[in-house]
């Protein structure tokens, strides 16, 4: 999946206690300026087993300091498909880029199908000026709401998925607008098992200091690593965020 709405760098203003670790990463641009953002998303979805549907997506990015940050995100779908995720990501400077470690909790609670799907991950990522790259793993567990308690049926345990995304960027992350193109497995609020790619385009727009303009669109195919990569799903999104 991609982020595009969560990145939220921007250039420092009147000194406050949020600016201070952007003084502090003056040497590093673009991943220690980082503000408070709230994200509205629209989206048009189509998929093989859901069919057409729309979803409203609603994130907040939280930077606590320099080395430490948060994110929420919900996603409200006509398709009867609700997910929510909560992001922990320390982050450490290096002489040249980021590196950081993404931890994350997701709850997707699939309503039509009375399933509850909860995935937990954490992931490695280092990232530069023009590039992204994260690897890890997650484990889920899927369970009926219907299920006895007491038996097992019904109840699905996959203790290990491989994580990856690889995002490259035609202009540096801090830049006012820039294109990327991501190469992945996960995104915003779906995690699927490694043979699974997603294959993504997502844009930013600086309409002035506070206000950025976001468009992202995604391909699903199916089976892509055993040879047999038949169209699944496709999602296009966009909306604004606003930076404090």
């Amino acid at each position: 999946m991609i982020i595009i709405a969560a990145m939220a760098y921007a250039v420092a203003g009147a000194v406050t206690g949020a600016e201070a670790g952007a003084v502090a990463y003056a040497g590093n641009p673009g991943f220690g300026q980082r503000r408070y953002t709230v994200t509205g998303l629209g989206e048009y979805s189509y998929n093989t087993t859901w069919g057409h549907h729309g979803n409203i997506d609603l994130q907040a990015l939280m930077p606590i300091n320099q080395h430490f940050e948060m994110e929420a995100k919900m996603q409200f779908s006509t398709a009867n498909v609700h997910t929510g995720v909560l992001q922990i990501r320390p982050k450490f400077e290096l002489p040249v880029g980021e590196m950081f470690i993404e931890t994350d909790l997701m709850y997707r609670a699939i309503a039509r199908n009375k399933i509850g799907d909860i995935v937990a991950a954490v992931g490695v990522g280092y990232r530069m000026d023009h590039v992204s790259i994260t690897i890890g793993s997650f484990c889920r567990v899927m369970d009926d709401w219907t299920r006895d308690w007491h038996s097992e049926d019904n109840y699905v345990v996959e203790p290990f998925n491989l994580l990856y995304r690889i995002e490259v960027f035609c202009r540096p992350q801090n830049n006012n607008w820039n294109l990327s193109f991501m190469f992945s497995n996960v995104d915003d609020y779906q995690m699927e098992r490694m043979w699974q790619p997603l294959f993504s385009i997502g844009a930013w727009y600086d309409v002035t200091e506070h206000w950025r303009l976001n468009f992202a669109a995604q391909c699903k195919p199916t089976g892509m690593f055993h040879l047999n990569a038949n169209f699944y799903g496709a999602t296009f999104r966009t909306g604004f965020s606003y930076r404090f």
